[in-house]
């Protein structure tokens, strides 16, 4: 052992009061604590390790700046003590530093090879940032220091498996095994370590050797999960090969009959994937539903692999079930069957002859058919017409549903649904909040209302329908719903920012969700230990696992997407950045709605006053508490000197996800030419191909690339130069202009309205004529090319950013042909239809709104 220096040695008395101080801190007793470290350092000023231990004692005390600058000075003052090091990872642990936490982790193993606490701290944060090399020597070290404790042995084993080892992780559990001795009755940590075990030897494939340990220790009850018990034996007896293996299923189906796995695996067994037709399989779902009539699952999977006149029997007798029992969720059970357009067409004529014959004739007595049949059949029926897009037909049926039953919420809410996919916004809002007043305390109605009025632009309407259910003495509803993480607040307030205009705010928004994601990714560091010491190890696994898929998620892909557009977009054009900053002007609404909110946050400072102030020496914890938020409106946001630099970062966890979503590799390749990272550029465009080559967004990169590529005074130094060379020669053949590429593209998709529109854009970028361009995009609305509401809604945009003399011509075209549509009305005739919503919502909440309870 090194000497100790001189700085770090203590008189007896100092050296017990230093102890004492180390015990003090362990029990939170902080306020004796920190008189200690002062009475130590009154004495010996210079001593780093009480020094740092004062500072820690600080910082839990919420005097983090004296403390943090407390550590800092004792690190420098005693380099070698791992004390010091173990203190200041501890700091940078706090503030989500992990990097820096683990070296300052490593630094102090160097001065004490052997301290459990800080080789545990090191362990929990290698898992944390995924260096499982580094991970295996440390609980190796700990499995070597203290090897009487089972979760060591299992710890190194989890290490090895998490590094790809799983032989060694499978000696390593054989080991522990052999070695153990008078295991209770029921241990429920033993049964999950021999479920962890025999997890790894099916991942090794040695499932005659899983199967044997299996069974021997479900027979001696050493497994107590028998559910688990009934699904590793059905794995591993089909994975075998075994006759016993669909025994093993039945079992399982019979133990859960509305399990699809349990199906699936029955049929997988017999060499039958879900989607493919099989008599075989389908005789074995009809026997199924014979001896267990009440489940639904194996009824509903004889559908997906069924056809022609049996598949209309199949679907008769089910839909049937579904409309006398009243089932509202019937038509989101089967819509995935509509993939297959012969299935729509029969489950369309089912209905429609279930419609003729529950509906009621006053001329003869009633039927045994409950009324309500009839009505959910209607129901039923314009769900379908409204998801194939017949959506005058699916309203002239809820008109006779309603007129049928006007109290029933679901019919409102699905003709609001109807309408928003017809493009009347403000006639959703409507039919929603009629549903809303038919049960005021209804959160889902309340939300699916506030939800509307957001996208339909009004957002502080949605503000105090949100309110009524969000804390009374929050701030906003919308920083009770931000605390809260609700996503799909955040992600349609941002989404309405973004439509209005006002880019500052919808960033705001869109960074807020990143925020959330960095705080589920932070969360996860707790269970590190808390997993192993409790022995739950599949479940474990199955979060890591999960944990490094966490970012594919719709909506931080929607958010980083949306974000990043918003960062090129000023980065583009800089005076938008002023532009938006500039316009302070607010309506009388947000002027009442920030208003209220700073007369709430006034409340929320002034409570804590009126009670008893809490203690200086209360434990705050060493993790950094929020401070005030200094740009409330997200102005500094879009005013970032960096903007495609932070649209890198926010894209960065997507380009490292295997992602089948074409929009982010687009989004990518923009931000990547935009900062010459040439080669990223390219292999987001590979990427994309792979997807789809022949999208049009993927259309308008090529030429991008092409034009920054031939725009190249020199090709980029040598080892890119030769590699990005052969790369442009592939993606974009030299003899070949860019106007043939288009023209060529444009031929191929002149059916389909987003390739004509990409066609167009890629004119402008040609510097074509207006009047070709213009031309161009009115070929849209030829009958023969299929054009949506979104692409349409995307067309007249477009127009009106190129300042086209033809732009009003194109939206009163659309005007015309999606007649149910708002969007395309002029600017006078949305501003009525606007101020009648807002009457509307007005009036309603008038006419004696139910609040929900308190």
């Amino acid at each position: 052992m090194s000497k100790i220096p001189p700085k770090r040695t203590l008189p007896s008395k100092e050296t017990t009061l230093f102890k004492e101080l180390l015990t003090l801190y362990e029990t939170r007793l902080l306020k004796k604590a920190l008189k200690t470290a002062d009475l130590i350092l009154k004495k010996f000023p210079e001593h780093g390790e009480t020094m740092c231990m004062k500072g820690l004692v600080l910082t839990h005390m919420g005097r983090r700046e004296e403390g943090i600058e407390l550590v800092k000075n004792g690190v420098r003052l005693d380099l070698t003590s791992h004390i010091c090091w173990h203190v200041f990872g501890l700091i940078q642990k706090g503030e989500k530093k992990y990097e820096e936490a683990l070296k300052s982790y490593t630094q102090a193993l160097r001065f004490d090879k052997e301290n459990l606490n800080i080789l545990r701290d090191a362990a929990h944060l290698q898992t944390q940032l995924r260096i499982y090399d580094g991970l295996v020597d440390t609980r190796h070290t700990l499995l070597k220091l203290r090897p009487t404790l089972r979760q060591h042995w299992v710890a190194l084993a989890v290490a090895h498996h998490l590094n790809g080892n799983l032989h060694e992780a499978n000696k390593i559990l054989t080991h522990y095994q052999k070695s153990l001795k008078n295991v209770t009755d029921y241990d429920v940590d033993h049964s999950e370590t021999l479920l962890y075990h025999i997890r790894v030897l099916e991942e090794l494939g040695e499932f005659s050797e899983a199967l044997a340990m299996l069974d021997t220790n479900a027979k001696s009850r050493s497994i107590v999960d028998r559910t688990a018990i009934m699904e590793y034996r059905a794995r591993l007896l089909s994975k075998i090969g075994s006759d016993e293996a669909e025994h093993a299923w039945r079992i399982l189906v019979e133990h859960n009959p509305d399990c699809y796995d349990y199906y699936r695996g029955y049929l997988s067994n017999q060499g039958v994937e879900m989607g493919q037709e099989s008599p075989k399989a389908l005789a074995a779902l009809k026997d199924f539903s014979s001896q267990i009539p009440k489940a639904m699952a194996s009824k509903r999977l004889a559908l997906s692999i069924s056809s022609g006149s049996e598949f209309k029997e199949l679907v008769v007798s089910y839909l049937s079930s579904g409309l006398n029992k009243g089932i509202p969720s019937l038509f989101a059970d089967i819509k995935a069957l509509y993939e297959d357009p012969t299935k729509r067409q029969t489950i369309e004529e089912v209905v429609e002859s279930l419609r003729e014959q529950f509906t009621p004739d006053p001329s003869t007595p009633p039927d045994s058919s409950e009324p309500t049949t009839y009505l959910w059949t209607l129901y039923f029926l314009a769900q379908h017409y409204s998801y194939i897009s017949k959506h005058d037909h699916a309203i002239s049926v809820l008109n006779l549903a309603i007129s049928h039953t006007p109290t029933l919420p679901e019919l409102h809410t699905c003709k609001a649904r109807v309408l928003k996919r017809a493009g009347d916004l403000f006639g959703a809002v409507r039919c929603l909040d009629e549903a809303r007043l038919l049960d005021g305390q209804d959160r889902f109605l309340n939300t699916k209302s506030a939800k509307y009025r957001l996208r339909a632009g009004f957002i502080e309407e949605a503000s105090d329908i949100l309110g009524l259910f969000t804390k009374k003495d929050a701030s906003s509803p919308g920083t009770d719903l931000e605390d809260m993480q609700s996503l799909l607040y955040l992600m349609e307030e941002a989404n309405a920012h973004y439509r209005n205009g006002k880019l500052n705010l919808a960033l705001k928004k869109y960074t807020a969700i990143h925020k959330i994601f960095n705080e589920i990714e932070d969360d996860q560091y707790d269970f590190h230990g808390y997993s192993m010491r409790r022995f739950t190890i599949n479940i474990y696994l199955n979060l890591l696992k999960w944990e490094n898929q966490l970012r594919s998620h719709p909506a931080y892909i929607s958010a980083a997407i949306a974000a990043s557009r918003i960062y090129i977009a000023v980065y583009d054009n800089p005076a938008l950045a002023a532009s938006q900053s500039s316009s302070t002007q607010l309506t009388d609404a947000e002027k009442k709605a920030k208003k209220k909110a700073k007369k709430a946050a006034q409340k929320v400072q002034e409570d804590p006053k009126k009670g008893t102030p809490a203690p200086n020496h209360e434990d705050k914890g060493l993790e950094v508490t929020p401070s005030k938020d200094e740009d409330p409106e997200g102005s500094k946001l879009l005013e970032a000197s960096d903007p495609l630099e932070q649209a890198a970062k926010l894209l960065h966890p997507l380009s490292m996800l295997n992602t089948n979503n074409i929009e982010v590799w687009v989004t990518i390749f923009d931000v990547a030419l935009r900062r010459k990272k040439f080669l990223q550029a390219v292999k987001a465009l590979n990427r994309a191909r792979a997807i789809d080559p022949e999208h049009p967004e993927l259309h308008i990169c090529l030429v991008d690339f092409h034009q920054a590529a031939s725009s190249l005074s020199q090709p980029p130094p040598s080892p890119i130069g030769p590699v990005f060379m052969d790369i442009k020669t592939t993606l974009f053949p030299d003899n070949l202009s860019i106007e043939t590429f288009n023209s060529q593209y444009l031929q191929r998709h002149s059916t389909s309205a987003p390739a004509i529109l990409a066609s167009a854009r890629v004119l402008q970028k040609l510097k074509a004529p207006p009047e070709e361009i213009d031309d161009t995009v009115f070929l849209t609305l030829k009958e023969d090319v299929v054009l949506d509401l979104k692409v349409a809604i995307t067309a007249v945009e477009y127009l009106v950013s190129v300042k086209s003399t033809r732009a009003e011509e194109y939206r009163a075209a659309c005007d015309t042909r999606f007649h149910l549509s708002t969007v395309f009305k002029t600017p006078e005739e949305l501003k009525a239809l606007q101020q009648k919503a807002l009457k509307n919502q007005i009036d309603s909440t008038e006419g004696g709104e139910v609040l929900p309870e308190s």
